[in-house]
């Protein structure tokens, strides 16, 4: 209730009482095109390389810096898309990124020698750096209630864009060849282009901004569509409610006493700060500790994962082959792309077990335990194995790896404040790029014939260490409604 007894109502109430219907279904279908594009875009890289390193006599060094300037353009792009979307808007966000990553991944078809390539894939990864904006612009569409296996639905599309990729290449590489594989995996960005007159602003992020008649207005076409009724009253946003001393106690926290020395400090009281200001946000003694653990996380997962789709090439081709050097010489290019293509299926599975854990299980227990069981499956690999052998292994770190990243794309958001978080998703997933620029380093860099020791044992220290990060995170997101601002965050974060 207002002040004068007239009703309120927030986002999160007029989102739960709409319920998840047809309009949920479009934006996730938007946004899920541009969740298969970055994922096409980042499969590929372990396809060109091999490619490219025969077709222009490259060093491995050279053949695995393809893949790192990648990341080195998504760990900029990541933070700076970020700021932007949380400054001027989730749409302005992913326009310039949709705008980037096809732009580029089209030229890169035409690069005419390694340094153009080069230039234009770190650009590719500049364009991508923006698919955090498009997870905090679905995640803030979606009702409290069912947030986490939407999440994990949402995530189904970056499996599809990781098997189509694979599909493509298994076609397309033997008689087309490496341009044509990057000109095709291009086209998913340019369909954002083309529907992005109808994608909505966040509602959320609107009601922040003080816009509430334009976020009132989305909340109304969400009513239209998915046959529903706004609450009656005034809209609200969270922050406001906390600045009128009235704040609404969320799950578990109703015997959390208010602190009288509790204040609102002038940085969390600006909705328009940006930049450096959110990133300071980020390193707040009510966030310190879980950004710190979310980034090194962040960046377990993504060398990790990354690091096992490299391997999965690296251990299936002809370099790779414990035997005579002139029985593996001539084919030492060679990828077997029905390898790939079934370890890829592993992402299948591993969504699944997103989905039967997440809202069950919580967060933190699902990521921790899917950690641990992916240490069970590497340390075989130390050892040159059967190809069958070695494909079965990869395949259930795969799908351990996928369940984690799944999960923790969908805790990030929901432990920041809507002023910063897709700052905070995208500073996150920035630390984890600076692993996916490392990885292919160890993945590509060494693994030589038989001698993969040292490859296997790196990602294994840094699967375990990220699943003994998980343990310590302070707060379990599960069934929580998304907060507004860092003294909501502060709240929950003091009850572990």
């Amino acid at each position: 209730m207002g002040e004068d007894g007239t009703p309120t109502f927030t986002v999160d109430e007029a989102l739960l009482a709409m319920g998840f219907g047809k309009f949920q279904i479009l934006v996730l279908a938007y946004a899920g095109m541009g969740w298969v594009s970055e994922a096409m875009e980042m499969m590929l890289l372990s396809f060109i390389g091999p490619a490219v390193q025969s077709i222009w006599g490259l060093s491995s060094h050279e053949e695995s810096l393809i893949t790192s300037v990648v990341f080195v353009g998504m760990l900029i792009g990541a933070y700076s898309w970020g700021v932007v979307s949380d400054k001027h808007g989730r749409r302005k966000g992913f326009l310039i990124t949709a705008v980037v990553t096809s732009g580029a991944g089209f030229l890169s078809a035409l690069a005419p020698n390694y340094v153009s390539l080069i230039i234009l894939r770190c650009l590719v990864g500049l364009g991508l750096g923006g698919g955090p904006v498009l997870c905090s612009w679905f995640l803030e569409f979606i009702p409290a209630p069912s947030r986490g296996t939407w999440m994990v639905v949402f995530q189904g599309f970056w499996t599809v864009g990781t098997i189509f990729e694979a599909s493509l290449a298994w076609f397309v590489m033997p008689t087309l060849g490496w341009r044509w594989l990057l000109a095709l995996s291009s086209l998913p960005s340019s369909f954002l282009l083309l529907f992005y007159g109808l994608a909505p602003e966040s509602p959320r992020f609107l009601c922040l901004k003080g816009r509430k008649a334009e976020a009132l207005g989305i909340l109304e076409k969400i009513a239209r569509l998915n046959g529903a009724k706004v609450p009656s009253g005034i809209l609200v946003s969270d922050h406001e409610i906390e600045l009128a001393g009235k704040s609404i106690p969320m799950e578990d926290t109703q015997l959390l006493p208010p602190k009288d020395s509790e204040y609102t400090t002038p940085m969390e009281t600006n909705p328009n700060a940006g930049g450096i200001s959110s990133v300071l946000k980020l390193l707040s003694p009510e966030l310190v500790r879980s950004t710190t653990l979310l980034w090194i996380v962040f960046f377990g997962n993504a060398f990790s994962y990354y690091g096992l789709v490299l391997l999965t090439t690296e251990l299936h081709n002809g370099r790779n082959r414990c035997g005579p050097n002139e029985l593996h010489s001539e084919k030492s290019q060679d990828v077997s792309y029905k390898d790939v293509f079934i370890t890829t299926f592993a992402e299948f599975p591993g969504l699944l077990l997103s989905a039967a854990t997440v809202d069950k299980f919580g967060r933190k227990f699902s990521m921790s335990i899917m950690f641990f069981l992916c240490c069970i499956f590497l340390p075989p690999l130390v050892f040159h194995q059967p190809q069958a052998l070695t494909t079965g292994l990869l395949f259930g770190a795969r799908i351990c790896i996928t369940t984690t990243f799944t999960v923790v794309y969908i805790y990030a958001p929901e432990i920041y404040p809507t002023s910063i978080r897709s700052t905070g998703v995208g500073v996150a997933s920035s630390v984890g790029r600076i692993g996916g620029m490392v990885c292919p380093l160890v993945a590509v860099g060494l693994v030589h014939g038989c001698h993969q020791t040292a490859a296997i044992l790196l990602f294994e220290i840094v699967i375990f260490v990220s699943g003994i990060c998980v343990l310590f995170f302070p707060l379990e997101t599960k069934g929580r409604d998304l907060s507004d601002s860092i003294s909501s965050s502060k709240q929950t974060n003091q009850l572990v």
